[in-house]
């Protein structure tokens, strides 16, 4: 039995990780490329809009509104 992640999965989450390191850090441009094309949970969206929140950065917060939930 092996306790690898699949690829996929493992991309997922460090996708998820440049993410939050990129609101965080207020790295407009970076959040903007990393959310191009992406949908994600209600739950991992409303989290990151608290997180971006915290930075009052506007321009982060309309830019994770725009994401897409999936259902």
């Amino acid at each position: 039995m092996t306790t690898e992640q699949p690829e996929e999965e493992s991309r997922s989450f460090m996708h998820y990780a440049a993410l939050k390191t990129a609101i965080v850090n207020n790295e407009e441009q970076r959040v903007k490329e990393l959310l191009a094309n992406q949908s994600m949970q209600a739950l991992e969206k409303g989290y990151l809009l608290d997180l971006a929140g915290l930075n009052n950065n506007s321009t982060i917060v309309a830019l994770l509104e725009a994401v897409p939930v999936t259902p």
